[in-house]
């Protein structure tokens, strides 16, 4: 068995109901199938809906002026424009914070304004508005500041700014608290109570664009690349125009005119031709995050927005080098998280906070964002000021518990917080960290049940391999751009047999697997499925395992050929696997594979004990003999302190004596995992094989003629083998058999024919009956393939009768 790591969650419950609307779809847009299930799954059951969503273009923009406060926010910027007032625009250091100002640069260009720009330096200054920077603002003359991506919860400030004579236009997206700067003079955010705008979830660009698309008259096309790079870097959901902003901005961007993107996608190693919302999401947006988290957010603004070719080049080798830095920061912070956590009972942890004076608050995020992906518990990561003893963090949190809700209950203890249900950031005091510890660890217990704590893998629909052709694999990228809200596709594919396994890359950490589909009366479909950074599940994966297993189909091209492939999110092996050792070290007495803990040993034959490999004598041993009616004998003190019902894993070191010995024991072990199939030779027949009953005769018939064989005599061997092609071992079984049925008579070392002999049939001899078991053994067990060796262990756990494997090869006889 392998258990998966998440939860999987199947749109199951509503494929049913889809297969009539995708075969409607599939008809009337020319869909493949599988595509045509996964809009219905997804909700898009009017074709004229799925083909808006599909293939939709600018048309579809909402008109702006029905976000709330729209038409107060550009009435107040065109008096400005009048009157020639200084208009100051006040973002956000954060990837959407930095498109916003960027993008807001260029309309106050284009309308003529006298402007500048501030966003606030995170370490010195923290998110948001601030006194000072206010304070800095009317000595500078501004009257007037539009925020973007911040100022939602500014009330205090926007209060003091009302009092140093200056307005404030709010465009904002963030969760509005429960009260709201009542004295700007206009708040634009889709999120405020009784705002009608359709798209509730627009990125702080987003409503960026849709305040330059009021203020021109027309939608701004040429921005869109800015607001696309803002939309995916804060992981807004990519439906309605969120989608259209993406899709129509990474059209624009793989022919862009800015000399920013063009120096900054170069960097990056990013072909511009084929930039996608990947590309955005990992190779863009880190590089313009470092500028805000290690230095200041202006460096990335003034990228964007330079008209200076060498000037970009200069910048955007400047932001690729703080990005390193950025990652050297955060690989060196989660070490010293890790010691932080290190022996804190995590099954027993709801939520999880590591503070540190020193660290740097402008990775604080990612570092939360990584303690959550290894622990699945909400996170908080706080830089302490050890001069203020002010505490600066970034909490992320799991689905079901709704972060910016809950510091909505602590907001008693806290200076600041903002965020929404999956992310917040916060300020507090130092010593107060413990308390809010407290406080939402009680919180999380109430709310979250155990089973929340292991993560979710959403998956669209269940199908077989052979639904996924390159033509159908090619059709789905129509579904992109892909991300919150609309993601890549999953498929779970079931019961595929794995026909090959290997690991590749440098450090041999990423798995390739080959993956069959069994069709009765049909060849198998074949697929090559990849899993990075999952090499060791090499080893725990057996040949010809039947496995399940949530994954994205991908199309993966080498040497100019063209394949399908699944990418794997996660697997799973649901009944126990079959290990095939035969041959392996262990039967030829060499160096052993290595066991997992808690193994146990089974042998069928009492002196097989005796070559068991030294690596292997301090594992449990139990003997299992043939007609057992009690549980396994322990051979050795480790077995007797074990119950080998408890048994996980387990080593067939022999041959079973008998199909029913083994059927026994692997139906006892109720328990089992893996099974480690070795079946070393330990008979005591030393490897002879019983020949045809003409060499019986001809075997007698020479004994007859001589009247007796001296088997101490060493030329006797070679020269049977030379008449009959028999060896020692299978010439002297043939004695043995005789004498048991009284053909030859032995004293010492001669045989003898005997005088008078009764006609008697073979199988009366008990060792021919004992090799004509292990010859049967051997053909089951041995000269089986690894998907039959499978087929004839696991049969053994259902009913322990004569498997189909054993009845199909005696109908073939």
């Amino acid at each position: 068995m392998l258990e998966a790591k998440a939860r999987w969650r199947i749109s199951e419950d509503k494929e049913d109901e889809a297969e009539e609307t995708a075969g409607r779809l599939a008809a009337e847009l020319s869909l493949h199938p599988l595509v045509a299930r996964l809009l219905a799954v997804r909700g898009w059951t009017r074709a004229e809906d799925a083909r808006r969503f599909l293939y939709g273009g600018a048309e579809l923009f909402h008109d702006p002026f029905l976000l709330k406060g729209m038409a107060e926010a550009v009435n107040r910027i065109r008096h400005s424009l009048r009157e020639g007032e200084k208009i100051r625009i006040y973002g956000d250091y954060d990837a959407d914070g930095i498109s916003s100002t960027t993008l807001m640069i260029f309309l106050m260009k284009r309308l003529g304004a006298c402007y500048d720009t501030y966003i606030p330096h995170r370490i010195h200054e923290g998110y948001g508005l601030n006194r000072e920077a206010l304070d800095q603002a009317a000595a500078a003359g501004v009257k007037l500041i539009v925020t973007v991506d911040t100022g939602i919860s500014a009330k205090k400030e926007i209060a003091y700014a009302a009092g140093l004579g200056m307005d404030v236009v709010v465009t904002d997206h963030h969760e509005p608290p429960p009260e709201l700067p009542d004295q700007a003079v206009a708040l634009v955010n889709p999120k405020q109570p009784d705002c009608p705008y359709p798209c509730k979830e627009l990125a702080g660009v987003g409503v960026a664009f849709k305040l330059a698309h009021a203020l021109l008259g027309e939608l701004p096309r040429e921005w869109l690349e800015i607001a696309a790079i803002g939309t995916v870097a804060d992981l807004m959901p990519l439906v309605d125009e969120n989608r259209l902003i993406v899709k129509l901005g990474l059209e624009q961007m793989r022919h862009t005119a800015n000399l920013g993107l063009k120096a900054l996608l170069d960097v990056a190693g990013v072909e511009r031709g084929s930039v996608n919302e990947g590309h955005i999401g990992f190779s863009l947006a880190p590089r313009i995050n470092a500028s805000g988290r290690m230095q200041h957010a202006n460096l990335a603004v003034r990228l964007l927005t330079t008209e200076s070719e060498q000037e970009a080049s200069h910048l955007a080798y400047d932001l690729d080098v703080l990005n390193k830095e950025r990652q050297k920061t955060v690989e060196d912070m989660m070490k010293e998280a890790m010691a932080l956590l290190d022996g804190r009972d995590m099954d027993s942890q709801r939520v999880i906070i590591a503070a540190k004076e020193g660290w740097n608050v402008g990775v604080a995020g990612i570092v939360a964002s990584k303690l959550l992906e290894r622990f699945y518990r909400p996170v908080i990561v706080f830089a302490i000021d050890g001069k203020t003893g002010v505490a600066k963090g970034s909490a992320r949190s799991i689905a079901g518990f709704d972060i910016h809700h809950a510091l909505t209950e602590c907001s008693g203890l806290l200076e600041h917080f903002g965020g929404h249900q999956a992310a917040a950031g916060l300020t507090l005091r130092a010593d107060l960290i413990p308390e809010l510890e407290d406080r939402l660890s009680r919180l999380a217990l109430e709310e979250l049940q155990q089973e929340d704590l292991t993560p979710i893998i959403q998956a669209d629909l269940s199908c077989s391999l052979a639904e996924t052709t390159l033509s159908c694999i090619e059709q789905l990228s129509v579904l992109a751009p892909f991300g919150s809200g609309n993601p890549s596709p999953r498929f779970v594919f079931n019961k595929l047999r794995i026909a090959g396994k290997r690991t590749m890359g440098k450090d041999r950490q990423h798995l390739k697997l080959t993956l069959e589909e069994p069709v009765e009366a049909a060849p198998a479909c074949s697929v090559e499925a990849v899993s990075f950074n999952c090499g060791t599940a090499a080893e725990r994966l057996a040949m010809a395992s039947s496995l399940d297993l949530v994954g994205e189909l991908s199309v993966n091209v080498w040497n100019g050929s063209r394949k399908p492939q699944i990418l794997i999110h996660d697997m799973r092996v649901s009944e126990p696997q079959v290990f095939d050792w035969r041959g392996t070290a262990a039967k030829k007495g060499m160096r052993p594979p290595e066991l997992p803990e808690g193994s146990g040993i089974l042998i069928f034959y009492r002196n097989a004990a005796d070559g068991l490999p030294e690596e292997w004598r301090h594992f449990p041993l139990w003997l299992i003999e043939e007609g057992m009616e009690e549980d396994p004998r322990p051979m050795n003190r480790t077995a007797l302190l074990t119950d080998v019902r408890d048994l996980r894993d387990v080593v067939l070191y022999t041959l079973p004596s008998g199909r029913e010995s083994l059927d026994k024991i692997v139906a006892l072990l109720d328990k089992l995992r893996r099974v480690y199939a070795v079946f070393a030779d330990a008979s005591g027949i030393g490897g002879a094989r019983l020949p045809d009953r003409e060499v019986f005769k001809q075997f007698y018939a020479l004994l007859v003629r001589e009247k007796e064989l001296n088997a101490g005599d060493a030329r006797v061997w070679p020269a049977l083998k030379k008449r009959f092609g028999l060896e020692e071992p299978a010439a002297r079984m043939l004695l043995v058999i005789f004498e048991e049925l009284g053909f030859v008579r032995k004293e010492g070392l001669r045989y003898y024919a005997a005088e008078a002999v009764q006609k008697r049939d073979l199988t009366q001899s008990a060792l021919y009956r004992r090799m004509m078991n292990q010859d049967r053994m051997e053909q089951l067990y041995i000269y089986s393939t690894a998907a039959e060796l499978r087929e004839l262990i696991l049969e053994a756990r259902s009913d322990g009768e004569e498997s189909t494997l054993e009845s199909k090869r005696r109908m073939n006889r």
